[in-house]
C-alpha cells in the first residue's frame, strides 16, 4: 500500500484531534532526555584552571612557593604553566639558604621538571570534574577526547542496531529499549572509578542515547497525518531537544561535581518509562509485517479518542497486499543493492558526516570560548531554537537540496572569519560561532525528514539509523578537530568549513523530495541526478506527477 493510501484511508481521524496532540506530545518529550545528556560531557570533562602542586611537607618559605612555577601566556594574560614547576629540590636548597627570587636568583635559569605531586585545580567554577578527579591534563589531556569518541562510539554501534531491530521488531519496544539502556548506565556511570571504566560504561551510555531520538522521530512521522509531520519534524521533536539542551547549562550551574549532575540529568528518562502504555505502535510498521488487524485496533481507539466514528473495514484486503516485499525480508544491505539507491546512500551519508562534524564541533567547543562557560553553552543551544523554528517554512516551501547546502555553507564558512577577528573583539569571535552554528542547527533539521522521505517504509529506519551511524563518525571525529587547535588554531575551522562545502554540493545530486509522497517500497525511490535517464516505469517519479502537491513534509 502506498504512502497517499494510507493517508487518504485515515483521514476519518481528522487531522488534530485528541490522539495525535497526545502522540505529538509524548514524542517530543522524549527528546528532552536527549538533549539534556548528549553535550553533558562539556562540563563533565571540562578541564578547570591547573596548575603544579607543591607539597606542604616541601619545607618551602611562602615567598618561594610564588615562584616555584613558570608563567607563561595564555589569551593574552599570564598564568601559572600548567604541567611543569621548577625543580624543587633545587627551590628547597634555595629557600633553606634565604636566596631572594629575582634579587639573589633569576628563577627562569632552574631547571623545570613534570608535575610529580599531581596538580591544584581552581574550584571556583567546579567542584569537580572527571577531569580533575582522574588528572586528565597534560601528558593525559588526550584521554579526554577519547572519552568523548567513545561515547559517539556508543551512538554508532546504536545507530547501527536500533534501527534494523526497530524495522524488524517496531518502533515502540526499541523505543522504550533504548531509553531504558540510557537510563540504566547512566545511573551505573555515577561509580565509576577511574577514566578507563567510565570510557567503557560511557559507551552503553550512547547505544542508549541519541537512537531514542532517531526512533521516535521515524515513529510520529509515520503515526501522525500529513500536515503535521513537518510541525512534528522540525518544530516539535527538535524544540523539544533544544529545551533538554538549554536545561543542561542550567543543571550544570546549580550541580558543580559531575556525579550528582548526571543522577540530575537522568531523572526525566526515569519518569518517561512508565508511558509505555499511552503510546501505541506504528500502524504503517504494522501493516508492513501484514499484521493488519493489530493497525486497525489502534487506528480505533485512535477514532474513540477523537471522538469519530471508524469504518467497519478500515484497510481492504487489495490495499495491504505487499507480494513482494515485507520489512522482516530486508535489511542494511539493500541501502547499497543497487546502483541508484547505493550512490544516495553513500552521498548522503558523506551529507551526514559533514552536518555532525560541523554541529558538534562547535557544541563541544562551547566550553573553550572566553567568557562564562554555563552561558556560552545556554546560547549554544538556544541559537538552535530559530534555526529549528526557520526550518519548518522552509520545509514546506522550499527545495530540500537548495536548503542543505545554503545552511551547511552557511555554517562551514562563518566560523572561519573567527580567525580574522582581532584578539579584544572577543564577543564578534562568540557571534560568528553561534551563527555557524544556527547554519548547522537547520542542516540537521532538514537532514532528518530529507532522509525519510527519500526511503521506503521497509528501509526508513534502517536508513535514517545508517544515516545517523554515518553521522556519528563525524561527531567522533569532532573532538579530535578541537585537539588539532592546539597545534593550530586555523585548522579545526579549516578542514571543517571544507568538508561542509563539500557536503553541500553533493547534496545537489540527491533527488528533490519536496512534494512528492512517502515511497512505500524500493520501486518507488527516485533516482538520483546522473541516473534520470536509467530510470524505469516503476520509479516512483515516472507514474506520480498528479501527486506532486501531495506534499507529506
Amino acid at each position: 500500500m502506498q504512502a497517499s493510501d494510507y493517508d487518504d484511508v485515515t483521514t476519518f481521524l481528522g487531522e488534530w484531534g485528541s490522539f495525535q496532540k497526545r502522540i505529538m506530545l509524548l514524542l517530543c518529550i522524549s527528546a528532552i532526555p536527549n538533549g539534556l545528556s548528549l553535550f553533558s560531557i562539556v562540563f563533565l570533562a571540562d578541564t578547570p584552571a591547573h596548575h603544579c602542586a607543591i607539597p606542604s611537607n616541601a619545607n618551602i618559605s611562602a615567598e618561594w612557593i610564588n615562584y616555584s612555577i613558570p608563567l607563561e601566556e595564555d589569551k593574552g594574560v599570564m598564568r601559572y604553566n600548567k604541567c611543569t614547576r621548577y625543580k624543587l629540590d633545587v627551590i628547597q636548597r634555595l629557600s633553606d639558604n634565604r636566596s631572594v627570587p629575582g634579587i639573589d636568583v633569576n628563577v627562569t635559569e632552574i631547571e623545570q621538571e613534570s608535575c610529580k605531586d599531581g596538580w591544584e585545580y581552581d574550584k571556583s567554577i567546579y567542584v569537580s570534574t572527571i577531569v580533575s578527579e582522574w588528572d586528565l591534563v597534560c601528558s593525559d589531556a588526550w584521554k579526554v577526547p577519547v572519552i568523548t569518541s567513545t561515547c559517539f562510539f556508543g551512538i554508532l554501534a546504536g545507530s547501527f542496531i536500533s534501527g534494523q531491530l526497530s524495522d524488524r521488531f517496531g518502533r515502540k519496544i526499541v523505543l522504550f529499549g533504548t531509553i531504558g539502556l540510557h537510563t540504566l548506565f547512566t545511573f551505573i556511570l555515577i561509580l565509576s572509578t577511574s577514566w578507563f571504566m567510565f570510557s567503557a560504561l560511557f559507551f552503553f551510555v550512547g547505544m542508549g542515547g541519541l537512537n531514542t531520538f532517531l526512533i521516535a522521530f521515524v515513529l510520529g512521522a509515520e503515526i501522525l497525518t500529513p500536515c503535521l509531520r513537518t510541525i512534528y519534524s522540525t518544530v516539535g521533536i527538535s524544540i523539544f531537544f533544544a529545551i533538554g539542551y538549554m536545561l543542561l547549562p542550567l543543571a550544570a550551574f546549580f550541580i558543580r561535581d559531575w556525579r550528582m549532575l548526571l543522577i540530575a540529568i537522568n531523572v526525566p528518562g526515569v519518569f518517561y518509562l512508565p508511558l509505555w502504555r499511552l503510546i501505541p505502535e506504528s500502524p504503517r510498521w504494522l501493516l508492513s509485517q501484514g499484521r493488519v488487524e493489530e493497525a486497525e485496533a489502534i487506528l480505533r481507539a485512535a477514532a474513540r479518542k477523537n471522538r469519530v466514528t471508524a469504518p467497519e473495514v478500515i484497510f481492504q484486503p487489495l490495499q495491504t497486499e505487499n507480494k513482494t516485499e515485507k520489512l522482516s525480508r530486508h535489511n542494511v544491505g539493500d541501502l547499497v543493492k543497487s546502483k541508484n539507491i547505493r550512490w544516495i546512500t553513500i552521498m548522503l551519508s558523506f551529507v551526514w558526516i559533514a552536518v555532525s562534524i560541523g554541529y558538534f564541533a562547535l557544541s563541544l567547543n562551547s566550553s573553550n570560548l572566553h567568557g562564562n562557560p554555563f552561558l556560552n553553552c545556554f546560547l549554544s543551544a538556544a541559537v538552535e531554537v530559530p534555526g529549528i523554528i526557520l526550518s519548518w517554512p522552509l520545509l514546506r516551501s522550499c527545495s530540500r537540496r537548495l536548503c542543505l547546502f545554503a545552511t551547511l555553507f552557511l555554517g562551514g564558512v562563518l566560523p572561519l572569519f573567527t580567525l580574522l577577528i582581532p584578539r579584544d573583539l572577543k564577543l564578534v569571535s562568540i557571534a560568528l560561532e553561534m551563527m555557524g552554528k544556527f547554519g548547522f542547527s537547520v542542516a540537521f533539521t532538514i537532514v532528518y525528514p530529507f532522509t525519510a522521505e527519500l526511503y521506503p517504509t521497509v528501509l526508513r529506519n534502517t536508513a535514517v539509523g545508517t544515516c545517523s551511524m554515518a553521522a556519528r563518525l563525524g561527531s567522533i571525529a569532532a573532538p579530535y578537530f578541537l585537539y588539532l587547535g592546539t597545534y593550530s588554531k586555523s585548522l579545526p575551522y579549516i578542514l571543517m568549513g571544507g568538508l561542509c562545502v563539500l557536503g553541500g554540493l553533493l547534496s545537489l545530486l540527491l533527488p528533490e523530495t519536496y512534494g512528492m509522497p512517502l515511497p512505500e517500497t524500493l520501486d518507488h525511490m527516485q533516482t538520483i541526478q546522473r541516473f534520470k535517464k536509467t530510470q524505469n516505469s516503476n520509479t516512483l517519479s515516472g507514474d506520480t506527477t498528479a501527486v506532486e502537491n501531495d506534499s507529506v513534509f
